[in-house]
Order: structure tokens, then sequence, then C-alpha cells
């Protein structure tokens, strides 16, 4: 009886729009510094070795929101809280604008910000709800020649033979629906190897991910990723362990998938994840004065794509389709400079038409890269390899390599791994807002990768002084080098300084730059090295 109540609650809400979504942001959290000191209160032990291994801090951030300030808002008049945000010390509230508005005389309310921009004295046009899944299925037989066109694309199979297929890496998927998982027999071999983790339902507040049906769209991701038929199928990174989140409520449009979508990529992080697939976009919305405009997208505005940002800058490889838009333009949090973002080629390489665009309202290249999206082979959710169209699907078919990527270059950051698929892919001097640098080449980067890794090993008089640096820094190399090419990238991996060095001339001059983390990347004859530069 509860829980049809609250459904028809939730359909009143959707359909009336007398309730508004809201973001509560609160002032403060408890037990902070002795969290901090002690974070396995906090996190989970990978969790913990995974940011020591990436050199990412622990901080307030990682500290639960307050329970004691969730209960006394639950008891507000007319709120329901729907969701919180370690990250932004925030919790997603709906109530009346009257209800909501009278939070702010709470003592440890910081500020409220209202899904529809109209209550926070800003004004969004009307705009066209559009299909973000584009998913266009036809029951088809293939043979296997045929399904690894979308892995051989990007030489993602030279890393299987290299036996870099996951082992090892934990990934979570962020979706709309994984119906049939638990059964199927093309997910037969991940359930006998132990490596579904474990999943929740953030929607319906379940631990079973499997139960809804409203949309089996997570379960075809998933398949690009995990999936395994004998000598029919393989998924991009089959021995990979994965965790399966459901975020998104089919077919509704409502900003609280935002903040759920954040809780998810919260509990990743706590639980160690390395990489985050999310085959999901949000622009417009059902109630149209809660849509972003297209000026929204700029990277770091939305609630998702600040919280997709912060997943990256917790050390996690945060991959997200472009969308389905062509050149109406991304959806959040494809938007974001610290998430990799996914286009659509056809099977030949080419364009897809409905693979959305990206702009220079991004401070980043958008798309980041492409994979096959167009005529993409998956497993449905009636056990069946079939073809479905979408960004949806050349996210996770990339993201499998991807993973494989990193399991074979273990001592690289998130950003390091981002830079190498982008440098290797096949027009990476020449983006453009379609395919951005192109399609990758995971051998290539994988090759590029060990020869950072060997000069590392190998060349210990190598070094950058001073660092962090102000005006100039001197780049020292080897006595057996004459010269080093250096390349200087800034944090969203644009190129800003070409020059060459050698044992006369060592120093580059960086006063231009503005302050911050940037790569140094250094080429001596057949091997380089990546260094992180601090200007200051």
């Amino acid at each position: 009886m509860k829980k049809t109540l609250l459904l028809a609650f939730l359909s009143i809400s959707f359909l009336g729009f007398s309730q508004e979504d809201a973001w509560v942001y609160l002032t403060d959290k408890e037990n902070v510094a002795a969290s901090i000191a002690n974070p396995i209160t906090i996190l989970t032990q990978k969790a913990i070795d995974r940011k020591n291994a990436h050199g990412t801090t622990i901080d307030e951030r990682d500290v639960p929101v307050n329970e004691n300030y969730i209960a006394q808002l639950k008891n507000q008049t007319g709120i329901v809280v729907l969701a919180k945000s370690k990250w932004f010390n925030a919790v997603h509230v709906r109530g009346t604008e009257a209800n909501i508005n009278a939070l702010s005389g709470l003592a440890f309310v910081d500020s409220i910000t209202f899904a529809d921009d109209n209550l926070n004295t800003k004004t969004s046009p009307v705009e066209v709800t559009e299909n973000k899944f584009g998913v266009e299925s036809k029951q088809t037989v293939f043979n296997y020649g045929n399904a690894l066109n979308q892995i051989e694309m990007f030489n993602g199979d030279e890393l299987h033979i290299e036996d870099y297929t996951g082992t090892g890496m934990t990934v979570a998927v962020i979706d709309a629906g994984f119906p049939n998982v638990n059964t199927m027999a093309g997910f037969q071999r991940l359930r006998d190897a132990g490596n579904i983790l474990g999943g929740y339902d953030f929607f319906d507040r379940t631990e079973d991910v499997y139960a809804n049906t409203s949309s089996s769209h997570g379960t075809l991701v998933l398949s690009d990723m995990a999936g395994f038929v004998q000598d029919q199928f393989v998924g991009t990174a089959p021995d990979a362990s994965y965790y399966l989140f459901r975020t998104e409520n089919a077919p509704n449009e409502n900003p609280i998938e935002e903040s759920l979508w954040v809780e998810a990529a919260e509990r990743a992080d706590s639980l160690g994840v390395d990489v985050i697939n999310s085959s999901l976009g949000y622009k417009t919305y059902d109630n149209t004065n809660y849509s972003h405009t297209s000026q929204d997208l700029d990277g770091n505005t939305t609630y998702i794509t600040k919280g997709a940002n912060i997943a990256y800058e917790k050390g996690m490889l945060m991959i997200n389709s472009a969308g389905n838009s062509g050149a109406s333009g991304l959806g959040a949090p494809a938007d974001g400079a610290g998430v990799f973002t996914i286009g659509a080629v056809q099977a030949n390489g080419n364009y897809a038409s409905f693979s959305s665009q990206g702009s220079a309202i991004q401070p980043t290249q958008k798309p980041d890269v492409v994979a096959q999206g167009q005529a993409s082979y998956v497993i449905n959710q009636n056990d069946a390899i079939t073809t479905a169209n979408g960004t949806s699907f050349s996210s996770p078919i990339l993201a499998g390599g991807l993973v494989c990527l990193w399991q074979a270059l273990p001592s690289f950051t998130n950003e390091q791994i981002m830079q190498l698929v982008r440098e290797s892919a096949s027009q990476y001097d020449n983006p453009d807002y379609l395919l951005g640098y192109g399609i990758p080449d995971l051998s290539l980067a994988l090759t590029q990768g060990l020869s950072v890794v060997e000069f590392e090993n190998n060349n210990t008089e190598l070094n950058v002084y001073p660092n962090p640096a102000q005006s100039e820094v001197n780049v020292q190399i080897p006595s057996t080098y004459e010269s080093a090419r250096i390349r200087l990238y800034d944090i969203l991996g644009k190129k800003v300084l070409e020059s060459t060095v050698s044992q006369e001339r060592s120093k580059i001059d960086i006063s231009t730059f503005s302050k911050g983390l940037y790569l140094l990347k250094i080429e001596a004859n057949d091997v380089s090295k990546t260094l992180k530069l601090i200007i200051n």
C-alpha cells in the first residue's frame, strides 16, 4: 500500500507540476576532521587505496551529510527529501515553492536553488523534449565477425590478446534499468565469476536493481562491456567487476534524476570504483521550466555536471555518452571538462548523424572521441543479440576498452589515460565538433603508455625543476640524449606549448601561463615521459 501511494504521489507531481524541486545546500558537516583523519570510517579500503595510488586527496567532500539536518528537513511542513549529496553537502527536496522557501529560515540551511530557473530570478526558453536514449533495436541473427567490428575499430581486441580484459578493475554502470541481467545466459559468465559486485535502485530505494522493468536500457549498455555468448558476442571488458546503479526513471524526465545520479557517483567513489559509464544525458524536462538552456551546457553549471567533475577530481575515469541530439548539442553531464565524452560513428567510421555535437560553449573539446554507435551490437533483455543505435552504446563499447587500457597502465591517473587516448585518435591534430579527436587507437595508446613507464624506470637522470615553478623550468635530460621535444598540456588536455630542449638549452619560459596543474610530456628518440608540473 505504501508503494502504491508513493507512486500515485509521484504521478501527480510529474503531471501537475504543483510541486517544485530544489536543492537545499547545508552550512556544515559534523566530525569532519576526525573523519578525514580516520578515513576508513567513511570510505572502503579499496576507495582509500585507489585515492592513495593516484594522489587523490581525501577531503571534506568525502564526509557524509549530517543526518540530523536531513531528519529536521523531513519534519518541515510539506517537504519530501528525495536525495542527498555529500559532495555538494546538499539534499534534493520536493514541495510547494512557499514551503521550500521557508527552509531558508533554518539555521543549518546555507542556500536554496530551484530546479525551475524562473524561481531563481532567471528565465529559460521552452525547448522540445528529445529522446536521450535513441534506442532503435531490431531482432537479427549475427555472427561473431560482424560483432567484432565495434572493438576492432579502436584496436581494443589487441589489448584482449595481451590478456588485458578488465581483470581487477571495478566499473559502475549508472543507467535506467537492468531487467534480466540476473538470469540471462548472456551474463552467465559474469555471474559465475562473481563479477557483479552489487547494485542499487536509487529511484525505488531498493537493493533489487533488476526489479524495475520500465526500461531495459541498462541491460543493453552493460552487455557492450560485460556480455558474453560463446563464439557470437564478447563485451569490451568481459572480466571487469561491476556495480549496477539505476538512477533514471524512464520515460519521465525530472531533475530528481540528476540528484540520484550524483548519489550513485558518490557511492561509486566510496566503493573504490575505477571507471563510471553513464549513457544518460539531461537537457529538457517534462516541466519545461526545469529545462537547461544551451548556454547552461558550459561544463560547470548543471547540478549533474558539477557532480561529474567532482567524480573526476576524486580520481575516477568518468565516461559519458554525448547524446543523440545531433546539431542541437550535448546534454549534461557530457559537457563537463572532467567527463570523457563519447560520440558515435557508423560501422565504417563516418559520423552518425544523430550523435550530439559539441560547441564553443564547452570549455574543452567535445566530444572527446568516438566509437561505433550506429548498428551497434548488444544483447537485449530477451537474451538475443540485436543491433541498436545511439551514443548510449558507443560509450560503453569504448569505456570497456579504456578499462582494459587502465588495467595495463595501473600507475597512470585518470587524466593521463584520457590524454593518451586523445593523442592516439585519428584526428588529434585537427579535432572538430562532430568526432572530437576522432577514433582512438588503444593499441597505440598502450604502446605510448608503456614507453612512459619504461622511460620512468630507466632514466633516473631525468628531472624537471623547480616544481612548483613560476616563470621558468629547467628540463634535465640524460647525458645519452642530445635533445628532447617538450609538450605542455593544461589539465583539460589542451596543448599550450611545444618546444625543444637540449643539453645546452634546457630552460622553458612559462611566465605567460596561468597558475595551476599542467602535464609536461617529454619525448626523446623512441621513449617518452609525462610529468605533473605545477605553476604558481
